[in-house]
């Protein structure tokens, strides 16, 4: 199996959701807590239960946004069998616009390359958001956020402020708080690792990255903007995706900025329909004997643990 079909086989079996009206460019993103954590129970949004999405970001329809899809269906949407990133996007420094170039370059030569995800590496932020299966879990003092893909899992403190040192780590050091009826998250201090990358075109990062995240439940109107701006980039199924028990749908809005791979912060969306009660085993590492004929380069100790 190429390298590219193994990767789009979500978009066939995964259902994705709608994103809300369209959004401009995200305010500059903010470090620390906004508030002094003391929201009550009511003010809280409840995103309770596993979310959907299928692959790839929603590019927003003005400003700075993520990279659309080169290689186009005789449809008009993306091929997601063929990811070459739009390089001429102009929040791409030339270093950066050269490599999701010549990452292009090999998806074109039906060969497949190589990512966190078929490599079965971390993915890291924002890499890890299309993973599929997505559930936040809601404590007073922390969201743990569960990703179906190989049971990725990040960790979030609420009302507290990055350390003056962060150590870099696959998903960074992240803080969030409550405003209204969003729940947002900060992210810095990423690891720059072997396939280090924000998005499915190869474009880069440095230890520079910092992600905003703004997630909040929407409703089917607001999910149908959004919808239609996937559908354009990928091959989804037809008609709107299940709401929650309340009618609503979850939506997250994201800003990335770092000085050394991007000229500007840059913003688009996700939106996930309501998933299935049970969570489904997908584990990268039983798999990997694919990519190019060769073994992928799941991580491995360079010495013993003891």
């Amino acid at each position: 199996m190429n390298l590219q079909c193994r990767d789009s086989l979500l978009v066939f079996t995964v259902a994705a959701a709608v994103a809300t009206p369209a959004f401009g460019q995200a305010a500059a993103p903010t470090v620390g807590p906004a508030n002094s954590g003391k929201e009550s129970a009511a003010s809280i949004p409840d995103f309770s239960g596993i979310w959907l999405h299928s692959n790839g970001y929603e590019p927003l329809p003005s400003g700075p946004t993520s990279l659309v899809n080169r290689s186009r269906r005789r449809d008009g949407a993306g091929n997601g069998l063929q990811l070459v990133g739009d390089y001429t996007n102009p929040i791409l420094k030339p270093e950066a616009a050269e490599i999701v170039k010549s990452h292009g370059a090999i998806a074109l030569k039906g060969i497949g390359d190589p990512t966190p995800r078929n490599q079965c590496w971390p993915g890291g932020v924002p890499f890890v958001f299309p993973s599929g299966s997505t559930q936040l879990i809601q404590q007073p003092n922390k969201v743990t956020i569960l990703y179906g893909y190989d049971h990725q899992v990040r960790h979030v403190r609420m009302n507290q402020s990055h350390p003056a040192q962060v150590t870099p780590s696959w998903y960074g050091d992240s803080v969030g708080h409550y405003e209204g009826d969003a729940l947002v998250i900060d992210t810095v201090g990423i690891k720059v690792g072997p396939f280090a990358m924000v998005d499915w075109y190869g474009t880069p990062h440095t230890e520079a990255l910092h992600v905003v995240e703004r997630y909040r439940l929407v409703d089917n109107e607001a999910a149908k903007e959004g919808f239609e701006r996937d559908a354009k980039e990928r091959v989804v199924a037809e008609g709107m995706r299940n709401p929650n028990h309340g009618g609503k749908y979850l939506q997250l809005q994201f800003t990335v900025e770092d000085k050394g791979v991007f000229t500007t912060p840059w913003t688009a969306t996700m939106t996930y329909g309501f998933g299935p009660a049970d969570w489904m085993e997908q584990v990268c590492a039983e798999n990997i004997k694919w990519y190019s004929g060769q073994d992928a380069e799941v991580p491995r100790a360079a010495k013993p643990d003891f």
